[in-house]
């Protein structure tokens, strides 16, 4: 059971965007998904994406799918 405390995932994707100084516009390019999808998926309007989505993204930053998902 997750907890209330823990991240969404599009926190956790924004924290390694931040790190890496890349603009949501710039990791949509690099990960091929749509800038609207991933600026969603921030803003945890979309809490569940895709998990060919989600390995996009991970590859995209650099990160396991697991970093990403715990």
């Amino acid at each position: 059971m997750e907890s209330k405390n823990n991240r969404q995932i599009g926190d956790k994707i924004k924290v390694f965007r931040a790190k890496q100084g890349l603009t949501q516009d710039a990791l949509a390019r690099k990960c091929d998904i749509p800038y609207t999808t991933l600026t969603k998926i921030e803003s945890n309007v979309i809490t569940k994406p895709s998990i060919q989505t989600v390995m996009k993204i991970a590859t995209g930053l650099g990160v396991s799918v697991d970093d990403l998902m715990k």
